[in-house]
């Protein structure tokens, strides 16, 4: 419970190993812990998740604004970040955040518990490059409106695109559908959305059919707690 010291070493962890590898090797594991802690306390741990859990999203979001201070990123569509509605896990969303803007990639962060009505209206506004859609349980992963999603098209006739909709988060199950993105780990959403932000990746034709990578998860992938908070497949 010594704030200082905690937020020392997760800044120290990102300047030494980068914000991807602090993430996987550092964060992510010291969540998993703290929440096993919790669940097999019954709550009593509680208040150091909270506090772990706000000190890496201030870590984060510095980082985002490093980022933004270093100049402006490349004059492409952004990519769309949201957790579902009802979902409220966001540190996944954002590291990754951090991660795409630290390397030139625009993005539009719309947060926690997101109404399908504001996630279609932003989509149709902003024609981003690729969408990723966070959900941390069954109870909040909706395969229909990620469908809904990804067949929205923009542009004029004949020339007509869409977003890559990427599953992020171990509610969306192993093979949720072979049609949408499904990465595994932040290092390949990061890869995978810096892809499709690229010249070759932006266009997607109308009835073109882009190849998928379906990965499985790691066996005993728990959906309660923060532990589980990764961009997992």
């Amino acid at each position: 419970m010594d704030a200082e010291a905690v937020h020392e070493q997760i800044m120290t962890s990102i300047e030494t190993y980068g914000l991807i590898a602090a993430w996987d090797d550092v964060l992510m594991p010291t969540l998993r812990y703290v929440g096993r802690k919790w669940e097999s306390s019954e709550d009593r741990y509680v208040e150091v998740e909270h506090m772990l859990s706000w000190h890496i999203s201030a870590a984060l979001r510095y980082a985002y604004a490093g980022a933004m201070a270093r100049g402006r990123p490349a004059d492409t569509r952004p990519v769309l970040l949201a957790c579902l509605p009802g979902e409220q896990h966001t540190l996944p969303l954002e590291a990754l955040t951090a991660a795409l803007r630290d390397r030139g990639q625009r993005v539009l962060m719309l947060g926690g518990s997101v109404p399908v009505d504001a996630l279609e209206a932003s989509v149709r506004r902003v024609a981003p490059v690729a969408v990723g859609l966070w959900s941390q349980s069954r109870n909040t992963a909706d395969l229909p409106m990620a469908r809904h999603l990804a067949a929205l098209r923009w542009g004029v006739h004949g020339a007509r695109t869409r977003s890559h909709v990427l599953l992020c988060g171990p509610g969306w199950g192993p093979r949720p559908d072979p049609e949408l993105l499904r990465p595994h780990g932040l290092r390949d959403a990061v890869r995978i959305m810096l892809s499709a932000g690229s010249p070759a990746g932006e266009a997607r034709p109308e009835g073109e059919r882009t190849a998928r990578t379906v990965r499985t998860a790691p066996a005993g992938a728990s959906e309660r707690g923060t532990r589980s908070e990764e961009i997992i497949a």
